[in-house]
């Protein structure tokens, strides 16, 4: 079973640069998509998605943040819920949580797909960016403890080691390198979640997942690992082969593709 997570900076604009062909080619079995910033029925009138199960979670405001989550089959996907309870955000307008169940050659397998808030853009953002991460540790460790294979995915907004960005001195004070959400990450790991990319690729600079499109960040490969698959222990034990497919997925977003392929008898433990 392959699953794909991607921030797709806006998905009218992807598909003008070829996400349809690039989907064939990466033929997942659950797409997790963020950033997708449109509403369905802003969507191009002669454009249908090339996956059967289809969930849209946009935000209220046009042109701005929002999730889908695709599935092979229409069968195969399950709406759980949107947002979390959060005394900061109880509607998720923002359209920044949503929670599938989805039936895999693996047993069914619930995908909560996350574009986290970005806090650059004001102290009062990156306040709220905070208080979101507070309520979304409480929440999500219900669910790495629950028993059942559950994957935590998408753009989490922040570069949790040195090694997750490839200037760490110059960035400590930069919104998603900030000493507290690093502090964050290492708790909302510890409280039962399983960093796959990491654990595959081990301690080593990257691989990242966005760059800027200044500097010639993507030529010298000056990124950002901020896009994240994470599995309670039931997940993680069926995890076969992991990937950052950086090539061809930058000629569609700023983001690169991550890929999880599972498999039916158990790698780990």
């Amino acid at each position: 079973m392959r699953l794909v997570t991607w921030n797709l900076n806006g998905i009218r604009a992807a598909i003008r640069k070829g996400f349809d062909e690039f989907i064939i080619r990466m033929d997942p079995d659950i797409l997790l998509l963020q950033e997708v910033r449109a509403l369905p029925e802003q969507l191009p009138e002669d454009w249908t998605p090339s996956m059967e199960g289809v969930i849209w979670h946009p935000a209220e405001k046009k042109g701005y943040s929002g999730v889908s989550t695709w599935d092979k089959s229409q069968r195969s996907i399950q709406e759980i819920g949107r947002g979390m309870p959060s005394v900061i955000d109880p509607d998720d307008d923002e359209g920044r949580i949503l929670h599938t169940l989805h039936n895999t050659d693996i047993g069914p397998i619930h995908c909560i797909n996350i574009y986290l808030p970005n806090g650059g853009a004001s102290p009062e953002r990156q306040a709220y960016k905070e208080e979101w991460l507070e309520d979304l540790l409480l929440w999500a460790q219900k669910w790495a403890e629950s028993g059942e294979a559950v994957v935590l995915c998408g753009d989490l907004n922040i570069a949790h080691e040195e090694n997750d960005i490839w200037n760490p001195s110059g960035n400590r004070r930069t919104s998603g390198f900030l000493i507290q959400e690093r502090e964050w990450f290492t708790r909302f790991l510890n409280s039962g979640w399983n960093d796959l990319h990491r654990m595959h690729f081990g301690d080593v600079k990257g691989p990242y997942t966005w760059w800027s499109n200044r500097g010639q960040a993507r030529e010298k490969n000056r990124g950002w690992r901020i896009d994240y698959v994470l599995a309670n222990d039931v997940a993680a034990e069926y995890v076969q082969h992991v990937e950052v497919l950086r090539q061809g997925g930058l000629t569609v977003s700023d983001h690169a593709p991550l890929i999880v392929d599972f498999s039916s008898e158990k790698m780990l433990g």
